[in-house]
């Protein structure tokens, strides 16, 4: 897991894109989410991220979620759903991880 800021040619999985059609969430929604994450946690699969944006309103809160593995030369969209509620924050990245995504934003 390298910087998930940096552009990369994205690789949709069928998985993803069948849970994007059962949450009716369209591609550019989930570029925004990783574009602008609200919180970004380690993924339940080896070498993935989560991230997360909230949304909805003050009533009716969802959060959006996007699992990704980054590779050298491509970013893969494993997975993308809806959340209905708010979550409690989990296990966040290792500092070491998160120093250089910072690094490689300043470059």
């Amino acid at each position: 897991m390298k910087n998930f800021r940096k552009a990369k040619e994205f690789f949709w999985t069928n998985h993803a894109q069948r849970k994007m059609r059962f949450y009716r969430l369209s591609e550019s929604r989930v570029k925004r989410v990783m574009h602008t994450p609200k919180r970004v946690e380690q993924g339940i699969a080896p070498d993935t991220a989560a991230m997360m944006q909230r949304a909805g309103t003050s009533k009716h809160p969802y959060e959006i979620w996007v699992m990704v593995q980054d590779t050298d030369k491509r970013r893969k969209i494993i997975s993308a759903w809806r959340y209905p509620g708010t979550t409690k924050p989990g296990e966040a990245l290792p500092e070491e991880i998160l120093r250089e995504m910072e690094l490689s934003i300043k470059q």
